[in-house]
């Protein structure tokens, strides 16, 4: 009797050619997903900035005066990071020129960490309501 053996289990070739195939997505899916990721939070980075601002409008409504200090504002302190469920991701600050002619203010989320890493930078919106980025990415395409 002649029994021929059928070989079992994967040769080295096409073990590389499945290690290269996965190599090759995860080279592509995660730059992908961690521009997700950093597009998510700036959301997080636009609310809080327009919130602080604000929150300076309605002191100047009862105070005739814009104010940087933390506590008039509601926050315990300045800079004060943007909320995040793990990390944090953006520094809020604001800076007040009570001086000018109107008054003026402008706040400001400063990326941190990873974050630096975003197209958009630092978001920043004026007492007139201009909005800004420090990255390469157009305004349009962050606000």
């Amino acid at each position: 009797m002649n029994h021929c053996q059928t070989p079992r289990g994967f040769t080295l070739i096409e073990l590389m050619i499945v290690l290269v195939v996965v190599a090759i997505l995860s080279a592509i899916a995660l730059p992908a997903y961690q521009d997700s990721v950093r597009k998510s939070r700036r959301t997080a980075a636009k609310t809080a900035v327009l919130d602080l601002a604000s929150r300076e409008e309605r002191f100047y409504t009862t105070n005739n005066t814009y104010s940087a200090t933390a506590s008039d504002l509601g926050y315990s302190a300045l800079p004060a990071a943007v909320p995040d469920a793990t990390t944090n991701f953006y520094q809020l600050n604001v800076t007040v020129d009570n001086t000018a002619a109107p008054p003026t203010f402008t706040v400001t989320a400063t990326a941190q960490g990873d974050q630096q890493s975003d197209g958009c930078g630092n978001f920043s919106v004026t007492a007139l309501g201009v909005k800004a980025v420090s990255g390469s990415l157009p305004v349009s395409t962050c606000w």
